[in-house]
């Protein structure tokens, strides 16, 4: 007697797989990666501090812990040391713009860079 798997979750509980039978992987690829995390300046200032008091043994759980590698702390340390997160702690984004600014920016739009004429037009 021939036996044939027709299907593909058929032969899975012979390969001592532990998932239900009839469920197969979603194919579904996600439409955009997830964006590298961001961390604050008081995040990373923690985990700074708590990585260089810690033994060596204990620096590899605090890294799985955080999911986090070595290498971020070698740049975060760079940062630190160059004074950056304080500076990364301030608010992105543009300054405030002055009112008078503001408003001789509308008024230069408004006129479409017109011009008066230095010299009186002849009567």
């Amino acid at each position: 007697m021939e036996m044939r798997i027709t299907r593909s979750w058929d032969g899975r509980g012979d390969a001592g797989v532990m998932e239900p039978a009839n469920t197969d992987p979603d194919p579904e690829v996600p439409a955009r990666a997830r964006p590298p995390r961001r961390y604050s300046a008081r995040y990373k200032a923690g985990i700074l501090d708590e990585y260089e008091r810690v033994g060596k043994v204990d620096k590899g759980a605090l890294l799985r812990r955080e999911g986090s590698y070595s290498s971020l702390i070698f740049e975060w340390r760079k940062q630190r040391d160059r004074g950056a997160l304080e500076a990364l702690s301030k608010t992105s984004g543009r300054p405030p713009v002055d009112a008078v600014e503001r408003e001789n920016a509308r008024l230069r739009r408004t006129t479409n860079g017109w011009r008066w004429s230095s010299t009186r037009p002849a009567r």
